[in-house]
């Protein structure tokens, strides 16, 4: 195992320097170039590989979504809680600015951000000017200037079309949301939805008639959709859906227990986030997991490269998700 001494000969500093680098001393004045220097060779060399975490002060957290959108899907809370726990883990000095701050009240002096939820082309022109380090969760707004970290709903929307295929499943239903473009202030379609149409075309299976979206991920819109579904298509109703979110999976079970259509026997649902809800509904829904742990971790490693290795190349990162069955599928 590698020792102080060890990191010093390789580094090139005395003991003390590196010991003091290493133990984050703020009472230390030496260049940066010193302390990444040292952290290089300390990571290289296995030193205290985990405990290593030179403090990161100044950054970020840019949470832009509003209290009623966080109250109606858990996911975000679950990911900002995630975020400020793992912040502490990275010795990362993490400043929090709502929607409701405007984009102006963040600081121009910042030294990079982790961001949630949707900005505009005219907030993310002011955060080009101020920093060049910054990371997306959940989104890539604008991967020719900033790294982000999302789940790969292409790939999952794929895969859940593939799997009701392979049942024996032709009539298949999309129940979503829209995503709000602030810009015009306009509903545009999710890319759950773009992807769900196109493969299901590619198949020959596409029915414009059982797509049904509204803005919002709420548990009310799913049960609002669901029963426009029932009641537009009656027998005609699709065999199985995909639904873009936990939230709306549970109010499109609530319109389908209500009118006494059975689950999964009449309608198949698989549906996406396994949130904590999800095993407890009635049936208990079948979802993909989406890893939070791993996507805030690896948003809070992205921006670390930036500052600490000053890496320059642009990153976009996509991670799968595991199929939870349960019993709203056969």
């Amino acid at each position: 195992m590698a020792t102080i001494k060890d990191v010093a000969e390789e580094a090139g500093f005395s003991i003390s320097t590196v010991s003091r680098v290493l133990n984050n001393d703020e009472s230390l004045s030496v260049p940066d170039e010193t302390k990444e220097k040292i952290f290089e060779v300390a990571d290289k060399l296995n030193y205290r590989k985990k405990t290593i975490r030179p403090k990161i002060k100044n950054i970020a957290f840019l949470y832009w979504l509003t209290d009623k959108e966080e109250l109606e899907d858990v996911y975000f809370k679950t990911m900002r809680l995630e975020i400020e726990k793992l912040a502490k883990k990275f010795n990362v000095d993490l400043t929090t600015y709502k929607i409701t701050d405007d984009i102006s009240s963040i600081p121009t002096d910042i030294e990079g951000f982790i961001a949630v939820g949707t900005f505009s082309d005219k907030e993310l022109q002011y955060l080009r000017e101020i920093t060049n380090n910054g990371v997306f969760l959940d989104t890539s707004p604008d991967p020719n200037h900033f790294d982000s970290v999302r789940p790969d709903l292409a790939q999952l929307t794929i895969n859940t079309i593939d799997l009701f295929i392979e049942k024996g499943h032709r009539n298949i239903g999309f129940i979503g949301g829209t995503y709000h473009n602030p810009n015009n202030d306009t509903d545009e379609m999710d890319v759950r939805e773009r992807i769900f149409r196109s493969y299901m075309a590619e198949k020959g299976l596409l029915n414009d008639e059982f797509i049904f979206c509204h803005r919002g991920f709420s548990v009310d819109n799913g049960y609002h959709l669901m029963q426009e579904a029932i009641g537009r298509l009656e027998e005609r109703l699709p065999t199985a859906f995909f639904i873009a979110a936990d939230p709306i999976a549970v109010g499109c079970l609530q319109a389908l227990n209500e009118h006494g259509i059975a689950i999964p026997n009449r309608v198949n649902i698989i549906s996406i986030n396994n949130t904590s809800v999800a095993k407890y509904v009635s049936p208990p829904l079948t979802t993909y997991n989406i890893d939070l742990h791993e996507m805030c971790k690896n948003a809070i490693e992205l921006l670390l490269e930036q500052l600490v290795t000053k890496r320059k190349i642009i990153k976009t990162l996509y991670l799968g998700a595991e199929l939870i069955v349960r019993k709203s599928t056969n």
